[in-house]
């Protein structure tokens, strides 16, 4: 198991919607930012979109990447063939095993089922490839249904992006989801979190926080997915709630990155 650092801990850097920085991070920026923290794999997910970059560019940056020494994972929003097969595309090309997915879209959001028959014609071009689906475990399906699409796809041919957070807007926690789809795991994104009553004590509400420093068991987390079947790395990401600026958000977002790395560092062998 590798650290990586994912493009959405960086996402206010990046842009948010409604919150457009002065100078946005873009790909290369990432690469160098994710390079200058010490860690060698990098995840470059739907908020740094590829579609529209022409093949030159995407050589550059793949190039760069290399000087780097970085090694570079793939994510993606939709299930539009074309847009799949691009960045199918892409992870051949860098070597990588599997393709991380989002089945939700803007004004695209299928059934499992539909999302299964969707997926289920790319298989074989996948598997020519030697490339996994890596299902995101999003907040709108709950991890049995999750489960189910894995396998009518066939193990063999997809599996899961576990992320930390995301299924609480689902009601599962993380026990839940490791329980479910520990074994499915293809990528890890560590999230981690803190769940408190608000002021009025009227309700909760759940805020990221740098690894290490909220809820989140991240050394039985490890423990647990130890035993999965298939090698995969550990990828950061950072939900910062937004400070009195954009640019003390970023800055915020920047800090609490730098700090779970270096508690994530001190928990893994690579």
């Amino acid at each position: 198991m590798k650290l990586g650092v994912g493009s959405y801990a960086y996402a206010w850097a990046i842009g948010v919607p409604g919150h457009r920085p002065r100078r946005p991070m873009d790909a290369f920026g990432l690469l160098d930012r994710v390079a200058e923290l010490g860690v060698r794999v990098v995840q470059i997910c739907d908020n740094l979109p590829m579609t529209g970059w022409t093949a030159g560019e995407i050589d550059r940056l793949m190039g760069r990447g290399a000087e780097l020494g970085l090694e570079l994972e793939w994510g993606t929003a939709g299930l539009e063939v074309e847009n799949l097969r691009f960045y199918l595309e892409l992870v051949r090309r860098g070597g990588g095993r599997f393709l991380r997915v989002v089945i939700d879209r803007a004004g695209d959001e299928p059934s499992p089922e539909e999302a299964v028959a969707r997926l289920r014609p790319l298989l074989p071009e996948m598997a020519e490839a030697g490339v996994r689906l890596a299902i995101e475990n999003h907040d709108r399906f709950r991890c049995r249904t999750l489960a189910w699409m894995v396998e009518e796809l066939g193990v063999e041919h997809a599996g899961i992006c576990l992320d930390t957070v995301n299924s609480f807007g689902a009601l599962e926690g993380p026990e839940t989801v490791v329980k479910t789809l520990g074994r499915h795991t293809l990528s890890l994104h560590v999230k981690d979190f803190r769940i408190r009553r608000v002021s009025h004590r009227m309700g909760f509400e759940l805020e990221g926080c740098p690894a290490g420093q909220g809820q989140l068991e991240v050394p039985w987390l490890l423990r647990e997915l130890g035993s999965c079947p298939h090698p995969f790395n550990a990828v950061i990401e950072t939900w910062v709630s937004p400070r009195g600026s954009v640019d003390e958000t970023i800055a915020r977002e920047r800090e609490d990155t730098e700090a779970g790395v270096r508690y994530m560092r001190g928990l893994l062998t690579e």
